[in-house]
C-alpha cells in the first residue's frame, strides 16, 4: 500500500499544500504558512497539544511520544531491553537497528490509523543521553550509563536509526534529553539547581548533546526542568541558542519537559508569572512548551515581554519539522506486517543477549550443565515490569525469567519460589504458587465479559497464572474491545504459611484522564476491597491466615476508561516466603535467584518512601535487606547459587560477590528476557556485554547525591577501589591481545592517531568480546584517570584472531582545562587496549607524545 497523507506529523496543511508544489523548500512552506496565522493561533501551536487551524488546513497534533526502547504508551509493540542494558551491548550498530525498529513502529501505527493524540505522533522524545553520574538515580536506568563517550556513540547510532537516512523526509523526529546536566534527584527536580563548573560541563555533561545534534542530526531537543547555576535549563539563552544553535549549528526545535515552564514561575521562582516565564523561556530559544504555560504568550505579546518574531521564529522550526515528516509518496507496509514482527521479535532477543554481562564465574558454574535440576527463586522471577522497565510498550507475548528457564530446561526440573518482596513494604505480584483454580490448576480462572459489566454470560473463560497484566490501549483477547470489558476471576488463594498479610490491587491509572476502573476484592466471601474508581492506583487490605489452608478468592474489574492493567499483589510473612524457598531448593541440583530492584522502586518521581528508597531514588546502593536475607538462606542449603541481577543500575553486591558462585546482570531485558537469560545461562549464547556502569561497593565510596561536581565520580574520576569496573564482563571463552601498534609515537596536535591491535579466541567457544581503549593523559592537570576514547565488539570463533583497527582523532584525543577550554595539549600519553580497563581483562599499552596545542571548537 501506499501511505496516506495522516493527520498532522505526516502533514496535510490542505489549504496551504494545496497551493504548494512538491519542491518547495520546509522551511519556505513553514514560513508562508505562519505567516497567515492570528496571534492566538500561533499561541496555541506552540504547545504540545496543538490543535487544528481549519482554515488553514492545519489539523490537531499532540507532539508527544515516547520511543526509549519501543513505542510506549500505545498498544502493542515490540519492547526492547531498558536503555542501560542496550548500553550494555556496547553495540552501536545493534542501537541503529532498534532505533529503526522503533521508528517503523511509530510510523506503522500512525500511517495505519491517521490518530495524532497523545502517545500517537511521530516526534519521539528519546533517547535519554543524560550521563548516569550516581547509580542513586532512579531514572539512570534510562541512560546509556556513565561515561559521555560511549553516550554519545550509542546516541549517534540511535537517532540516527529513528531518524533515517534522508533529513529532508525522517521516518521520525527524535529528541535526546533532557538537556542538560540532569540527572536527580527526582524529588524536587521541579526546582533543583544543578551547580556544574565549567571543566564538568564541557569535560562530562555536554559533549553526547553536541554528538547527537552534530553527527546525529537530531531534529529536537528537550530542555530539562532543573536549573544551570541559578539558571532554569529552558530559559537559559546561552545553552538553547549560544551553544545549542549557534556553536553546534542546531536547525531543529527544542521542547521543554512537561512543565518545565510552569516551573520556572512555581518552583524556581525565576519569573513571577507565566506571562514572563514563557516569555523567557521563547526569548531563550525553546520552541514548544509540554504543558500550558505557553498559553499566556497572548498577555506576554500585549504586555511587551515577547516579540512576536520570536513566536514566528519558533513556529516556523516546529512546522518545518511537520513538513520534513511529510511522506505522501514512499510506500508503508501495513502495521500489522510491522508491529512486533517475526523480525522485530528476533531484534528484541538479540539485544537482550547482547545486554548480559557475566560478573562473576567462579568454578565454572555456568553454563549449567544439561539435565540440572534447577531451583528459580527471587521476587524478580517471574514479573511483568522487571522486563518491560518504564516508559514501555505492551509486549504481546513477553516471557519472564522463570517461563524462559522452564521452556529451556524443562518445566519438571524446575521448581519456584518467590522467597521474598523486592524491599520491605514493597507489594510483589500474588506468584502462581499461592494461586488455584476451581479445577485445581496454578493460577486463577479468568471470566471475561464483552461489556463492562459483570452480569451474563462471559466471551470467554481461562487460565491466568498470574494477574499482572500490561493492558495500555489493547484488549485483553481478540475477541474483547480494547475500551470496554470485564474480568471476573476465581479460585482459591493458598498461603505458604502462617502469618500476616497484605493483598493488594493495582490499577494502572491513566493520567489526565476522565474516571477509573473499579475493582472489587473478595476473600472467604468477604468484600475486602471496593473501589468505585478512585484515583488510587494501589489498594489494600490485611489478613492474618493461621496455616496454609486454601482460601476462597474472587478479583473483579470492569473496564470502560485508559486505564492500562491490573496486578493481584502482596506482602507475605518473612519466615513464610524463606520456608518456602528453602523447599524448593531440597530437590536441586543448583540454586538461580532472581533480584535487584524493580521500576516500582527505581523511576521516574515515585510516591514510594521505604528504607532505602526515595521518590523513585536509592538512598542505599546495597541489594534491599529483604533479599540479602534471601542469598543468606539460599547459600546455607550448599547448592551451587548463581545470581540473576534484574536492575536498571549498579547495585553494591558483596556478599554476592564473597558467596554466590556466579552473577549475571540482566538488567530490565525487555519482552524476550526470559528466553535470552535462558540461553545464556544453558549456554546457547556467550554473555558479551559489558558495564555501562562503575559497581561500587558501597553508598559510602559516592560523592553527596546533590553534589554535581565530577571529582570521586564515575571511571573517570573515581579513585577507590569498585566492585566491578566500568567495561567489566566475564565470557565462557578467553581472549588474548597481541601486536599493539601506533601510527606514530609522536604526533603534533590536530592530527589524528590510529591504533591497530590483534584479538584472539584463544578458549573452547564462540564468543564476543569489546576491545576497549583507554587513554592517560599523563602530564595533563583535570585530566580524567583514563578516558574511553574508542571500543568495537568483536565475535570470535574459537581459536579466530581478528585485527581491529582504531581511528582517534583530535577531539578523542583531548582535554579539558578549568575554564572548559577543550584542547589537545602537548605532553605524554598512554593508551590501553584490551577486553576491560587496565588491570581488569588482557590488553596491552602504548605510550606517546603529543607536541604542540590546538584548542577545539565548542
Amino acid at each position: 500500500m501506499t501511505a496516506r497523507w495522516p493527520a498532522l506529523a505526516c502533514l496535510a496543511l490542505a489549504a496551504f499544500a494545496a497551493s504548494a508544489t512538491p519542491q518547495d523548500d520546509a522551511r519556505a512552506r513553514a514560513q508562508a504558512l505562519v505567516a497567515r496565522m492570528t496571534l492566538p493561533e500561533k499561541v496555541a501551536q506552540l504547545q504540545n497539544h496543538a490543535p487544528a487551524i481549519p482554515r488553514l488546513g492545519v489539523p490537531a497534533y499532540d507532539w508527544w511520544n515516547e520511543g526509549l526502547h519501543g513505542i510506549a504508551r500505545n498498544g502493542y509493540a515490540t519492547v526492547f531491553p531498558q536503555a542501560i542494558g542496550l548500553a550494555a551491548s556496547w553495540d552501536p550498530a545493534l542501537l541503529e537497528q532498534v532505533g529503526e525498529a522503533v521508528a517503523t513502529e511509530a510510523r506503522a501505527k500512525f500511517d495505519a490509523t491517521g490518530v495524532h493524540g497523545l502517545f500517537q505522533g511521530l516526534t519521539l522524545w528519546s533517547p535519554n543521553i543524560n550521563i548516569f553520574r550516581d547509580p542513586r538515580w532512579g531514572r539512570g536506568q534510562e541512560t546509556y550509563g556513565e561515561d559521555p563517550f560511549l553516550t554519545a556513540r550509542l546516541a549517534v547510532a540511535y537517532i540516527r536509526g529513528v531518524q533515517g537516512d534522508d533529513p529532508a523526509h525522517p521516518r521520525a523526529i527524535a529528541t535526546p534529553k533532557h538537556f542538560a546536566v540532569h540527572s536527580g534527584p527526582e524529588r524536587g527536580r521541579h526546582g533543583f539547581d544543578a551547580v556544574a563548573s565549567p571543566h564538568d560541563l564541557e569535560d562530562t555533561y555536554l559533549p553526547a548533546f553536541r554528538a547527537a545534534v552534530t553527527e546525529g542530526r537530531a531534529g529536537s531537543v528537550m530542555c530539562a526542568y532543573n536549573a544551570i547555576d541559578g539558571t532554569p535549563a529552558c530559559a537559559n539563552r546561552w545553552l538553547l541558542t549560544d551553544l545549542l544553535r549557534n556553536a553546534w549549528g542546531f536547525d531543529g526545535y527544542v521542547v521543554s519537559d512537561c512543565d518545565a515552564v510552569d516551573d520556572m514561575t512555581q518552583f524556581h521562582r525565576y519569573r513571577p508569572d507565566d506571562a514572563r516565564s514563557s516569555a523567557a523561556a521563547l526569548a531563550a530559544g525553546t520552541d514548544l512548551d509540554c504543558g500550558q504555560a505557553y498559553a499566556a504568550l497572548g498577555e506576554a505579546v500585549a504586555k511587551g515581554y515577547a516579540r512576536q518574531a520570536d513566536l514566528d521564529a519558533a513556529l516556523v522550526r516546529l512546522f518545518t519539522a511537520r513538513y520534513r515528516l511529510e511522506l505522501a509518496d514512499r510506500p508503508a507496509p501495513p502495521a500489522d506486517a510491522v508491529l512486533d514482527s517475526p523480525a522485530h521479535r528476533a531484534l528484541a532477543l538479540e539485544a537482550a543477549r547482547q545486554s548480559m554481562v557475566l560478573l562473576k564465574n567462579a568454578h565454572a558454574t555456568l553454563p549449567l550443565r544439561t539435565g540440572a535440576r534447577i531451583a528459580v527463586i527471587g521476587p524478580d522471577a517471574d514479573a511483568l515490569e522487571t522486563l518491560e522497565a518504564n516508559y514501555h510498550g505492551t509486549a504481546r507475548a513477553p516471557i519472564t525469567p522463570l517461563q524462559g528457564l522452564r521452556e529451556r530446561f524443562g518445566a519438571e526440573r524446575v521448581s519456584y519460589a518467590q522467597g521474598s518482596p523486592v524491599a520491605a513494604g514493597v507489594p510483589v505480584p500474588v506468584p502462581e504458587t499461592a494461586l488455584r483454580t476451581p479445577g485445581g490448576q496454578r493460577g486463577l480462572q479468568g471470566d471475561y465479559f464483552g461489556v463492562a459489566d459483570l452480569r451474563g454470560t462471559a466471551r470467554l473463560s481461562r487460565t491466568d497464572r498470574v494477574i499482572d497484566f500490561d493492558w495500555d490501549r489493547v484488549a485483553p483477547d481478540p475477541t474483547l474491545h480494547a475500551g470496554h470489558y470485564a474480568v471476573r476471576w476465581s479460585g482459591t488463594l493458598v498461603p505458604p504459611g502462617p502469618g500476616d498479610y497484605t493483598l493488594a490491587v493495582h490499577v494502572d491509572r491513566c493520567f489526565d484522564c476522565r474516571g477509573h476502573d473499579p475493582v472489587r476484592l473478595y476473600v472467604d466471601g468477604r468484600r475486602l476491597i471496593d473501589d468505585a474508581g478512585s484515583d488510587a492506583p494501589t489498594l489494600h487490605t490485611q489478613l492474618h491466615f493461621a496455616d496454609r489452608s486454601p482460601h476462597a478468592l474472587r478479583l473483579e474489574l470492569v473496564h470502560s476508561g485508559e486505564d492500562q492493567g491490573v496486578r493481584l499483589q502482596w506482602i507475605a510473612p518473612v519466615r513464610a516466603q524463606l520456608d518456602e524457598a528453602r523447599a524448593a531448593t531440597r530437590k536441586a541440583d543448583v540454586v538461580v535467584a532472581f533480584v535487584g530492584l524493580s521500576p516500582d522502586v527505581e523511576g521516574e518521581e515515585l510516591h514510594i518512601d521505604v528504607p532505602g528508597f526515595d521518590g523513585g531514588d536509592r538512598t542505599d546502593i546495597a541489594l534491599p535487606a529483604a533479599q540479602r536475607a534471601l542469598l543468606e538462606r539460599l547459600a546455607a542449603s550448599g547448592k551451587p547459587l548463581v545470581v540473576v541481577l534484574m536492575s536498571g543500575s549498579a547495585v553494591a553486591l558483596d556478599w554476592s560477590q564473597q558467596h554466590a558462585d556466579a552473577i549475571l546482570a540482566a538488567w530490565y531485558p525487555g519482552q524476550a528476557g526470559g528466553t535470552a537469560i535462558a540461553r545464556v545461562l544453558a549456554g546457547d549464547d556467550d554473555p558479551g556485554g559489558r558495564l555501562p556502569v562503575t559497581f561500587y561497593r558501597a553508598t559510602a565510596d559516592l560523592p553527596p547525591f546533590t553534589h554535581y561536581a565530577m571529582q570521586g565520580r564515575t571511571y573517570r574520576y573515581f579513585a577507590g577501589t569498585p566492585l566491578y569496573p566500568f567495561g567489566h564482563g566475564l565470557s565462557y571463552t578467553q581472549f588474548a591481545y597481541a601486536d599493539l601498534a601506533l601510527s606514530t609515537s609522536t604526533l603534533a596536535a590536530g592530527t589524528p592517531l590510529t591504533v591497530d591491535v590483534t584479538v584472539r579466541n584463544t578458549g573452547p567457544r564462540a564468543g564476543d568480546e569489546v576491545v576497549q581503549a583507554y587513554l592517560q593523559a599523563i602530564d595533563v592537570p583535570l585530566a580524567p584517570r583514563r578516558a574511553l576514547v574508542a571500543f568495537r565488539r568483536v565475535r570470535l570463533n574459537p581459536g579466530e584472531s581478528r585485527h581491529v583497527s582504531l581511528d582517534l582523532s583530535p577531539r578523542q584525543l583531548s582535554t579539558v582545562d578549568a575554564t572548559g577550554q577543550r584542547a589537545v595539549v602537548a605532553g605524554r600519553y598512554r593508551l590501553s587496549i584490551g577486553g576491560g580497563q587496565p588491570g581488569d581483562a588482557p590488553g596491552e599499552q602504548a605510550t606517546f607524545t603529543i607536541t604542540g596545542q590546538q584548542a577545539l571548537p565548542k
